[in-house]
């Protein structure tokens, strides 16, 4: 296929390139570049790049492309507290006026990186897709109405699928410090402390991003009517952990670690487990490769590898990124670009 992939130069984007292309795509990636210092590594180059802001696209930018993947947006809470409204610009408008304009551009798949944190505040219960949704942050709130709003574009010609990622982890050409995985890790290594910034009670599910690559290729790959207007929980059922879980994996890697608790870091209320089990019976072919446990040993691998700073490491915080070009003029409020 052609495929286009909005925030190819992302965190999930520049691993999830390499995958589409070692399968057999041609991939065309867009984006804005807000996050071109954040390099932790070289990733497979894409073969046609369009530097374009999500907002500003038109379906002649769509034409020449069997599939659209979007996953650019402003990607976490933080972020999404900075300006709500900018958040829901970007992350709700634009995304379904780009779900119309694949749609009148005669794209006929159209995939979706939601996230399970549209489940928010739910407890200890186990969740499928039928869950009620229970966001308590913008960003949360974005991905319920860009799925209700995509969903009632969907007809003959025109084909959506949700994937409701778990929380992401691992190693990327552009690293993120803000999930939850690569933070522990990061601060473990260059201060000795496990830092939890909650009182380590939250469930998440969490997932690697190569098995959220995978997932949206096995989502192109699979026939029109196992996808077709679905949503899917990304991730393993088997890999839902406490955040005070995560932190002892975190302490048995990384040598001479000691766990700590932020100083009045109270509950979180984003507590969510995921079942993953619906998407492994409409993809027979799909399944996680990885556990956290195996993330934090590569995360660890890679940070001694490559001499990771703390001057580095304060360039993954994509709320630090941002904060640093509005600071400099780079980008006006609503982050455009000031040419």
């Amino acid at each position: 296929m052609k495929v286009l992939v909005t925030g190819h130069d992302g965190y999930i984007g520049t691993v999830m390139v390499g995958l589409l292309q070692e399968a057999g795509h041609e991939v065309t990636g867009l984006d804005t570049f807000y996050y071109a210092d954040c390099r932790f590594g070289d990733g497979a180059a894409v073969d046609h790049v369009i530097r374009k802001d999500i907002r500003d696209v038109t379906a002649s930018d769509l034409r020449p492309f069997d599939a659209v993947i979007h996953l650019a947006a402003l990607s976490n809470d933080p972020l999404g507290k900075l300006d709500e409204s900018c958040t829901l610009d970007i992350n709700h408008a634009a995304s379904v006026k780009l779900a119309c304009a694949t749609k009148a551009a005669g794209v006929p798949r159209f995939v979706f990186a939601s996230s399970c944190s549209l489940y928010g505040a739910a407890g200890d219960a186990l969740l499928d897709e039928n869950a009620q949704f229970s966001p308590i942050t913008a960003y949360g709130r974005s991905k319920v109405m860009v799925e209700q709003d995509v969903a009632r574009l969907a007809d003959d010609t025109f084909s959506p699928t949700f994937l409701r990622n778990a929380t992401a982890y691992g190693v990327s050409p552009r690293l993120r410090a803000d999930v939850v995985i690569n933070n522990l890790v990061g601060v473990a290594y260059l201060t000795g402390k496990v830092m939890i910034e909650s009182d380590g009670t939250p469930w998440r599910p969490l997932v690697h991003v190569e098995d959220i690559s995978n997932a949206f290729l096995a989502v192109l790959d699979a026939p029109r009517e196992a996808v077709h207007n679905q949503a899917f929980n990304i991730g393993s059922s088997h890999e839902n952990y406490q955040i005070r879980d995560l932190a002892n994996m975190v302490r048995e890697v990384v040598p001479g670690c000691t766990i700590a608790y932020r100083e009045g870091g109270g509950p979180d209320p984003r507590c969510y487990r995921v079942s993953c089990d619906k998407v492994r019976a409409a993809l027979p072919g799909f399944d996680t490769k990885w556990t956290v446990r195996r993330g934090v040993e590569q995360l660890y691998e890679a940070v001694v590898s490559r001499h990771l700073t703390r001057e580095s490491f304060d360039r993954f915080f994509r709320l630090a990124a941002i904060q640093a070009h509005l600071s400099a003029g780079r980008l006006s409020p609503a982050l455009r670009w000031q040419d």
